[in-house]
């Protein structure tokens, strides 16, 4: 028996029930911190001192306000390759417009785009020009937020590609670029990969290449590569929840799923990713980490790792393939560092790439002004080639 697809795009209102968020502050009410560490720094991991702030700060936190900022914007779900899809599309009054996609991170959201959708869709009204308008889409990611429930296993990177092309493609758009942070740039480099009639072009904060074991990739490597290496190495030593999320990412969501502090905690990376160098705000974090705890959906979001690692270990060692779409690159002075000769030696079409003097991995919380400039350069080339 086979049962057809529903193709209807239906618009969606986001309204949390008032008992969960009576029930979250509850939970605020009867936190208990664990045992300080010695020092009570950020070495050991999220330290208490600033969980007693943070959840200070999360009992007077105004959650009708950030879904009154999340629904000011066109919401809707659709259903693609059998999975709800939650979205928000802002057509720019210019009908020539660029179509975007905005691909969020994680532990972030959709809602870390909201800053960027007016200044991208209404260009002139933020010192803009008319041509550097676009169409704006910003889907949540299969499990995350409000694109759930999660219908079956196996969401990888390149599934979520191939279901943003449909997505895209289904809104009426016959072209369009995208736009991506960590797993959103992930996603933008297989769509990069699949390079569908019309794509535009995959700008990113990341491509994340790494040695290969190959001496000779070492010949083109300065000052730079080397820093980015050595700071690779200070990610790896804190990256815990990689190892987590892609082994037992069940058994970490029990915790989660029950104690919002827990949940802050696990989300240290907005405030630690640049070793302390982070200009997420305190509001920002509580919107990321209380729409993780209103859906629930922190154990489909870490399910991600895990596909991943199957998926890797499936291809039994081959080489990533390497993407022939056009690639721009942002680096963010403390954000992860892309060392470019390898990632040209994975992408071949990189023709644009931009290094900023502040901002991190967060970038589009943290500097929405540089990323929205930056993605006008990059699709305004694009515009000039096609």
């Amino acid at each position: 028996m086979t049962t057809s697809e529903n193709t209807e795009i239906r618009p969606f209102t986001i309204t949390i029930p008032e008992a969960a968020l009576e029930d979250l502050h509850r939970r605020l009410e009867h936190t208990r911190l664990p045992v300080t560490a010695p020092g009570d720094g950020w070495e050991y991991g999220t330290p208490n001192s600033y969980l007693s702030d943070m959840v200070e700060r999360w009992k007077s936190f105004d959650w009708r306000a950030q879904e009154a900022r999340m629904n000011a914007v066109p919401n809707f779900r659709t259903e693609v390759d059998g999975q709800t899809v939650h979205f928000v599309h802002v057509r720019s009054r210019h009908q020539d417009a660029t179509p975007l996609l905005l691909l969020h991170t994680y532990p972030g959201s959709f809602a870390e785009f909201l800053d960027l959708i007016g200044p991208l869709s209404d260009p002139e009204a933020y010192g803009g020009r008319a041509e550097d308008a676009f169409h704006v889409v910003v889907p949540s990611m299969p499990g995350f937020g409000f694109s759930t429930p999660v219908a079956d296993a196996g969401w990888t990177m390149a599934r979520v590609a191939r279901t943003y092309d449909q997505l895209m493609r289904r809104l009426g758009y016959s072209s369009y670029g995208t736009h991506g942070s960590d797993g959103g740039a992930m996603v933008s480099r297989e769509l990069a990969i699949l390079d569908p009639e019309g794509f535009l072009g995959a700008h990113v904060l990341q491509l994340f290449s790494f040695p290969s074991g190959d001496p000779a990739e070492f010949e083109k490597f300065g000052p730079k590569e080397y820093a980015a290496l050595e700071f690779l190495g200070w990610f790896q030593s804190v990256g815990g929840y990689n190892q987590m999320n892609g082994t037992r990412p069940q058994t970490i969501a029990a915790a989660l799923a029950d104690s919002p502090v827990g949940q802050l905690a696990y989300n240290e990376l907005f405030e630690n990713f640049g070793n302390g160098t982070s200009l997420v705000s305190p509001e920002q974090v509580l919107t990321q980490v209380s729409l993780y705890w209103l859906t629930n959906t922190m154990a489909t979001a870490a399910r991600y790792h895990y596909a991943e690692q199957r998926s890797a270990s499936q291809a039994g060692g081959a080489k990533p393939p390497v993407s022939h779409g056009r690639t721009g690159v942002a680096v963010f002075k403390d954000d992860f560092q892309t060392i470019r000769p390898l990632a040209e030696r994975d992408n071949d079409n990189i023709v644009h790439w931009s290094e900023f003097d502040r901002g991190g991995h967060y970038a589009a919380l943290e500097v929405p002004e540089l990323v929205v400039d930056d993605l006008r350069v990059f699709f305004g080339e694009a515009g000039q080639t096609t």
